[in-house]
């Protein structure tokens, strides 16, 4: 294969997601352009907890790759990154192979934070990368055992809250209170969810180690068990934040309102994997970022003005409860119900169907 590319779109995220469907209608750049990504799907990461929760078929949450990459006249490159040398720039895969690119554009992601384990006596099941999630996921519910959960966020209050039922008992550990930064009655909704699911809340409870069979916070035994959830908040790739780009207090690589990267503009970055001030990691900003993104690729190669993107103060937060209802936060709102829950299972749908080739 040519390795040389006019760009290089690298992971299948929500932005490039966003990017790629723009693309297939208008907009496209001029020359060749390739995305790679580790496996030929992209995953929606609303619909994960209403999959564990049996809601959803695999097929439902997720958009195939290589049908949106034709549409958009994309070569789809099935890889695995292991290295980024940004003055080139040059991709560098698991198998030895060098992609060279004149812009290259990231959206990769990141993977949670990790407890340190001393040994295998307890199995550790991260959030993401998704397929290896459910994969296991799906190993575990042939012999339930009971679960630890470490994260007090959305992602693992919805897990817990799908998983209940499934497994003899829950534990969910969170090293401040739950759904912190969050409005206060979502807090009180989530607890009382998590109540009637009988999963076994343990606030202000960080965890730092996993020792054997245990989880030890602050010098303490927290609990017992050899199944483990992780759905921490966001730690940077670790090859990316070695990269030599300009990276954050965090390791999150910086970015201008362009979604340039600081100290390489020829490098853009959005998703999780960038930091820009007031846009927090989560999902929501990868898909508003999308727009932005596909327009300045589109842009930059002949010379015209970039746009920037505008995080907004504040985001629509929609958590999934287990039984096909939600719960929402607006500002300083938060309610609940069925109708919610709708809702989400609608806009969550729409996703999918709308970066799908076939739609």
């Amino acid at each position: 294969m040519n390795a040389d590319f006019d760009f290089l779109l690298a992971g299948g995220g929500h932005s490039h997601l966003g990017v790629l469907r723009q693309w297939a209608s208008r907009d496209r750049p001029a020359g060749r352009i390739g995305l790679v990504s580790a496996e030929p799907h992209a995953w929606y990461s609303g619909m994960m907890p209403g999959l564990v929760a049996e809601h959803y078929q695999t097929r439902d949450c997720r958009v195939g790759l290589p049908k949106l990459c034709a549409a958009a006249e994309v070569e789809f490159i099935q890889g695995t990154l292991v290295a980024l040398l940004p003055e080139t720039p040059e991709l560098l895969l698991a198998t030895g192979e060098t992609l060279r690119s004149t812009w290259l554009s990231l959206n990769l992601g990141s993977l949670p934070w990790l407890p340190e384990q001393t040994d295998d006596g307890m199995e550790l099941l991260s959030v993401k990368p998704f397929a290896d999630f459910i994969r296991r996921w799906q190993q575990w519910q042939e012999i339930p055992e009971a679960v630890g959960i470490v994260g007090g966020g959305a992602a693992g209050i919805e897990l817990a809250l799908a998983v209940a039922g499934r497994v003899p008992a829950i534990d969910l550990f969170c090293s401040d209170e739950l759904l912190a930064g969050h409005p206060p009655r979502l807090r009180r909704l989530a607890l009382r969810h998590l109540q009637d699911a009988k999963v076994h809340v343990h606030e202000h409870t960080p965890i730092q180690t996993v020792h054997g069979n245990t989880l030890i916070g602050e010098g303490q035994v927290r609990w017992r068990g050899r199944r483990l959830i992780v759905a921490t908040g966001p730690s940077p790739l670790g090859w990316l934040r070695e990269s030599g780009l300009r990276v954050d207090g965090r390791g999150f690589i910086e970015i201008c309102p362009s979604l340039q990267s600081r100290s390489h503009p020829h490098v853009f970055a959005s998703g999780d994997c960038a930091s820009l001030p007031g846009a927090v990691h989560n999902g929501v900003h990868a898909v508003r970022q999308a727009r932005v993104l596909a327009t300045n690729l589109a842009r930059v190669s002949i010379g015209q003005p970039l746009r920037h993107y505008h995080p907004q103060a504040r985001s629509l937060a929609l958590l999934a409860d287990g039984q096909r209802g939600a719960l929402l936060s607006w500002g300083g709102v938060a309610v609940e119900g069925r109708t919610l829950g709708d809702l989400k299972e609608h806009l969550d749908r729409r996703f999918v169907r709308r970066h799908s080739a076939e739609s």
